[in-house]
């Protein structure tokens, strides 16, 4: 089997390998997840590790007995453990084991025992498990294909617009890549994911009934990738197309989309008091692939579509991404790792003078001497403009 180059993920399994912490790796379905711990499980086997060594449940596999208590995984577990050598364990979504934190912190306790699970959802990390596994995890956070992962593996020419075009319309889900760029295999598939979502992540985790509005809100959502939004907003938009909904019912519904990881919530920060703000946030969207089956091709907001690209592209490397504000003017983005911050602006094209007076405007009006970034697909302009560091996207995109 081929499999496509996550080194980015792969390097960290390998990098807390033996280490005394449970390795949890989190991401939306289909991202990757089950994948990534196989290619793990190779590099063990190549490493000398035996076989017999490795434990492996699969706990949305049909040929995997149906668990009812967590002791029951254990009893199943324990006859296999090695009590000479080390016994990695691996439970890909474990979260479908009721009371599955009591079997995580158990495993973990046992010496010569390497604990890795794998959940769809943000429940895995809230509640009981954070209380049990408090300072004892590592978490580990998946997307689908970045721009590099997915350029470097369709290969081919260096056509960098068009492998952006392919990588938006047929979506960042790995096995995409399989379906040769056919728009009814790729829907079809895009489908089925969001129905899975919808209902095994949302609809029956949340215990919610409205199928119909969970899915207005998120399409709302989908359609305002990269605008200030709050949720009365939502609420509002929702009430006045039909159908009356509450503000706390609609942060229920929100919540429980970011918890499937089919969005992502970047919260206000203000540079000048270095605080969270906490008036309106912007979400992002997991996949554009997914947006534009639900939402449609809009030919006009790909200065959006950009930024969502480049919001997803930046979590990967920072660990805090926040959208700017500076004396009410809007800086897209700001990373902040320790001590190190920098502030990115994101637009399609700058060749108009307005738009270039409005994206350079935010950033001038920061006064600190910390890093100001301009991307954009404009490629043909000087790297730097009026002391702001400009940087083609696809550079960006495909740069380690």
């Amino acid at each position: 089997m081929d499999y496509i180059n996550r080194a980015y993920y792969l390097n960290q399994l390998e990098s807390w390998r033996d280490k005394d912490l449970i390795k949890v790796v989190t991401g939306m379905r289909r991202c990757g997840k089950s994948t990534i711990l196989e290619m793990f499980r190779n590099t063990l086997l190549k490493s000398g590790v035996l076989r017999e060594q490795l434990i492996t449940i699969n706990f949305e596999d049909p040929d995997t007995p149906d668990f009812t208590h967590w002791k029951q995984v254990w009893d199943y577990i324990k006859p296999q453990l090695r009590s000479n050598d080390k016994t990695y364990v691996f439970l890909d979504e474990i979260q479908r084991v009721p009371e599955f934190e009591k079997l995580v912190d158990g495993l973990h306790s046992r010496k010569k025992i390497d604990v890795y699970i794998t959940g769809s959802n943000a429940y895995l990390l809230s509640g009981e498990l954070a209380t049990y596994l408090s300072g004892r995890y590592v978490e580990i956070k998946m997307q689908p294909l970045s721009f590099k992962e997915y350029y470097d593996a369709v290969g081919g020419e260096n056509n960098y617009a068009r492998k952006y075009v392919d990588y938006l319309r047929y979506s960042s889900f790995p096995y995409a890549l399989s379906l040769n760029k056919d728009l009814n295999l790729v829907g079809d598939y895009l489908d089925g994911i969001y129905n899975t979502v919808l209902v095994k992540d949302i609809l029956k985790r949340k215990k919610l009934s409205d199928a119909s509005l969970v899915e207005r809100v998120a399409k709302y959502l989908f359609d305002n990738i990269g605008n200030i939004t709050s949720l009365r907003k939502i609420a509002n938009s929702l009430s006045s197309s039909g159908g009356k909904t509450s503000v706390n019912t609609v942060d229920g519904y929100v919540q429980a989309l970011c918890d499937a990881f089919l969005f992502r919530k970047a919260e206000r920060y203000d540079i000048r008091g270095r605080d969270l703000l906490s008036s309106g946030c912007k979400y992002y969207a997991a996949d554009i692939g997914l947006r534009y089956r639900l939402s449609g091709n809009r030919s006009g907001d790909m200065g959006h579509v950009l930024e969502n690209v480049i919001y997803l592209e930046l979590l990967r490397r920072s660990n805090n991404v926040f959208v700017g504000q500076n004396d009410g003017l809007e800086i897209d983005f700001v990373t902040r790792d320790g001590d190190d911050i920098k502030y990115y602006q994101v637009a399609e094209t700058i060749r108009e003078e307005s738009t270039r007076k409005r994206e350079f405007s935010s950033l001038l009006s920061i006064r600190d001497h910390y890093p100001k970034i301009l991307i954009t697909l404009d490629e043909d302009l000087p790297s730097v403009l009026d002391g702001v560091r400009h940087v083609n996207a696809y550079d960006f995109l495909l740069s380690e």
